[in-house]
């Protein structure tokens, strides 16, 4: 692989306790009398960036799509692949690279035009081209065949390996074979897009509801990008419509856990995520939940600024602010919600050992733990190339629980690394991922969720280059023999992934893994079917009901 396009997917961040209440416009009550057409009113802690699944980037977006649009392949509530747009499971050929798929007669978009196979050879090879710099174009990238080519060299994306065998038949031509290949089609930008809707809104296609066409379980009513609320109603052409049972589901934008708490309490909200000290006073609630995740939140460190090297390139300072960092203290004291420390960058309870199926964690075992007289041997070696005497700006979102993590952390540093004097700059959630996706950045809290179901999904993201400009030949080379020589080898396979994360973890100090997000939920007692997955989309409530 030549090149990579690397984007850290935003997650859906825990807010943490603020004075005062804030939300988009007023919030509809969850008494109301419209509970009796199965409304229920639910939250995001962030706008949606985008409805056109070419430029998924944000939780947000990314729950919204996968309620609106679906592709071949769901992901159940036991976070199994199952079949959607499609009939059945993939028929896959004896060497894993030819996948022929059967979809659905019944499925329709909200217009009544079937969804066909060439919705889907449409849009696999929109992303593909480059000239639409879809955030996730790299996901073809060393995949589906001439993936590669078209990205890097310029091949015409009408020879990507996908085709339309007939309305109801697509063939999919791997270029290797590709483990987690199905879950990642149940991922928003392999969903499929409908070519006359999409060209006659050109650029403009899901900017705003109006120029939206679904062939998910909801429409998306009155929103556009700059919405702090909006509406999901059920599609009277989806192929699943009567086991759907929500009319329609509100949703604010809610970014301060007090708020949540409050509205939830009014009934003004079915359902509210809450941090801090909220989730200790409701240790007792009957309607507190806590839902594990996959997410992870981690340090970048910047290692090159306009092709010059910043302080992060010196492996002292990298090694330095990982020894230093407590951890424990974090989301103990801080989050307070169940969320754990990470000594690695793949998450627990994600992903099982094919062969014994042991947690990838418990097989990789813990990376740079916390070590205060490690961090300053680190620095008194780091201050003989940097100066006695130096300030680092941490870039964060500005959501609450991401705020109160930098302030501690820098607290932390501060006192363990004598002579630093760390900044903290927050800015909404969009602009961080945009300044650190352009690499304009020293030190950053990064976060991702899982696009799919395999710990690659973690470090590609890390692969050369990528927006941290850490560079490695060993990295890479372990990532190359991952997706080239070991597909049919889960041994090997499972083997060089513990391998590709100490390197990147412990080796290198590339990046600093700081928690695992454990979501705490306040939920109404009559609102049931909600699930959680532990990749893709943040919440899944297509089948819930609400009495």
């Amino acid at each position: 692989m030549k090149k990579k396009i690397i984007l850290a997917c935003a997650s859906f961040i825990i807010g943490v306790v603020l004075v005062g209440c804030t939300t988009g416009n007023n919030t509809k009550s969850a008494n109301s009398s419209d509970n009796d057409a199965q409304t229920v009113h639910l939250m995001e802690e962030n706008e949606v960036a985008s409805m056109n699944t070419l430029v998924t980037q944000d939780t947000a977006s990314i729950n919204a799509q996968v309620h609106v649009f679906e592709g071949l392949y769901n992901i159940d509530q036991d976070n199994e692949i199952v079949p959607a747009v499609a009939e059945d499971m993939p028929e896959i050929s004896e060497d894993g690279k030819t996948y022929t798929i059967q979809l659905r007669d019944d499925a329709n978009w909200s217009n009544g035009d079937p969804v066909t196979a060439d919705d889907f050879v449409y849009a696999w090879r929109r992303l593909a081209s480059p000239e639409n710099e879809a955030n996730y174009m790299f996901l073809l990238d060393g995949t589906v065949a001439n993936g590669s080519e078209i990205i890097n060299d310029g091949m015409d994306p009408e020879k990507l390996g996908v085709k339309a065998n007939n309305d109801k038949e697509l063939e999919i031509q791997l270029e290797k074979p590709v483990p987690y290949f199905t879950s990642l089609t149940t991922f928003p930008p392999f969903f499929p897009q409908n070519e006359e809707f999409v060209e006659e809104y050109g650029k403009e296609y899901g900017n705003d509801s109006e120029k939206i066409l679904s062939n998910g379980a909801f429409t998306m009513e009155n929103w556009d990008q700059s919405s702090m609320e909006w509406d999901l109603e059920k599609n009277p052409e989806y192929y699943d419509a009567d086991k759907v049972k929500l009319e329609k589901v509100n949703v604010d934008v809610i970014k301060e856990t007090a708020t949540a708490f409050n509205l939830f309490q009014s009934d003004e909200l079915d359902q509210a995520e809450i941090s801090g000290e909220h989730v200790k006073q409701n240790e007792d609630n009957p309607n507190l939940q806590k839902v594990p995740d996959s997410k992870v939140f981690y340090f970048k460190m910047n290692q090159k600024s306009n092709d010059k090297d910043t302080i992060f390139a010196n492996e002292d300072v990298r090694r330095a602010v990982a020894y230093a960092i407590d951890k424990e203290g974090i989301v103990d004291d801080v989050l307070a919600d169940g969320s754990s420390a990470s000594y690695g960058y793949i998450p627990k309870d994600f992903v099982k050992n094919p062969e014994t199926d042991a947690d990838f964690r418990e097989d990789a075992g813990d990376l740079m733990e916390t070590n205060e007289d490690k961090a300053k041997e680190h620095w008194e070696k780091a201050k003989k190339e940097i100066g006695d005497e130096i300030t680092i700006e941490l870039l964060t979102s500005d959501e609450d629980a991401e705020k109160k993590v930098a302030e501690t952390v820098q607290y932390q540093l501060q006192e363990a690394l004598p002579g630093l004097n760390l900044e903290v700059k927050s800015v909404p959630l969009n602009n961080s991922i945009d300044l650190t996706r352009n690499g304009e950045y020293e030190l950053a809290m990064g976060r991702w969720g899982p696009d799919y179901q395999d710990p690659m999904t973690y470090l590609e993201s890390l692969r050369s280059p990528n927006n941290t400009n850490y560079e490695s030949d060993k990295y890479d080379d372990l990532l190359d023999k991952i997706t080239s020589d070991y597909g049919n080898d889960p041994e090997k396979r499972w083997q060089a992934m513990i391998d590709a994360e100490k390197t990147l973890v412990e080796e290198d100090a590339a990046i600093v893994p700081l928690y695992q997000q454990t979501r705490s939920l306040l939920v109404k007692d009559n609102l049931k079917g909600i699930y959680y997955p532990n990749f893709g989309a943040s919440t899944i409530f297509k089948y819930a009901t609400y009495n």
